[in-house]
């Protein structure tokens, strides 16, 4: 075993990726029921909202400091407005038009402007392996997206536009990986990790309350009492825990593996989408699916160097 395939195989790599994988597959369907009859953009910031504070106390409790420089803050705010903004903004319009476990299949291709970005950023080069492994995914995950285009369903779905819902997963994407890929830089390698994102999320969220506030008109207070507990889950479950996990693994084996638990991820919030969505199987949708999992587990194996 080579040492650079040794911290694959710790707990501190195994556990977190188990953690983000699981709860981050159970966020995508968590997340349709917050755009039930309640502006996507005033969910985004109640997640965020209540959030935030969370998460500057878990940096307190951890007696992380929470004074940064003023190019660590430019840094956070950078990653707030990709990552917090940005990404769940696009997130969330585009579960108005696509099944969120196709949603969730997108992103699992989220390694490949991972690895260019990465290239740019930080000087990180891949193999050939794993150019080919991503093309195949990309093939299977293209399945996926012409069936839900055939397909259009009505349930769960806004206007049934799923070339936008397309877009918007696309640009979602994007941001994210911008957001992964420039808090490694030796900036963001010198706050610690839970400081850093709190933060950056205190930047996203003053975003998206303006954002809110321009384009969704006033703050909705829904009576549905499921809708809070989701904004719970969502913002200290599968914000909270999973961001400074998933995050530390960025700096701990780079922003391309790193995208390996979103194998798991997609897995779960398919199975999810099947049950509770009532996502119908194909032969187009099954051969997609195990093209993309094959081809990110190619991908995501060749080696990475920096």
């Amino acid at each position: 075993m080579s040492a650079a395939q040794a911290p694959m195989l710790s707990w501190r790599v195994i556990l977190p990726f188990i953690l983000t994988g699981s709860i981050w597959g159970s966020t995508w369907f968590v997340i349709t029921g917050q755009i039930d009859g309640v502006p996507a953009a005033w969910s985004v910031f109640y997640r965020f909202a209540l959030a935030t504070p969370a998460l500057f106390l878990v940096a307190f409790l951890m007696k992380r400091r929470l004074l940064l420089s003023r190019p660590e803050h430019m840094l956070a705010a950078l990653v707030g407005i990709f990552q917090f903004s940005g990404n769940f903004l696009f997130v969330y319009h585009a579960e108005l038009f696509v099944t969120s476990g196709i949603v969730a299949m997108m992103f699992g291709l989220l390694m490949v402007p991972n690895a260019l970005f990465g290239r740019v950023f930080l000087g990180e080069r891949t193999h050939r392996g794993f150019w080919i492994g991503s093309m195949i995914a990309i093939i299977g995950v293209s399945f996926l997206l012409v069936h839900e285009w055939r397909a259009n369903p009505d349930a769960g779905v806004v206007g049934g536009n799923v070339a936008l819902g397309i877009g918007l997963a696309l640009l979602g994407i994007l941001a994210a990986s911008v957001a992964n890929v420039i808090q490694a830089n030796p900036t963001g390698r010198a706050v610690p990790m839970v400081s850093l994102l709190a933060w950056a999320m205190l930047y996203g969220t003053v975003f998206d309350l303006g954002f809110a506030a321009l384009t969704a008109g006033p703050p909705p207070l829904p009576t549905n009492p499921e809708y809070w507990a989701g904004i719970v889950y969502l913002a200290l479950i599968g914000s909270v825990v999973t961001f400074p996990l998933h995050y530390n693994l960025v700096r701990e084996i780079g922003a391309g593996r790193t995208a390996y638990n979103s194998i798991l991820t997609i897995s779960v919030a398919m199975l999810i989408s099947t049950l509770f969505e009532g996502y119908q199987w194909t032969w187009l949708t099954a051969s997609g699916m195990v093209l993309a999992v094959i081809g990110m587990v190619l991908a995501l194996r060749s080696k990475q160097q920096r």
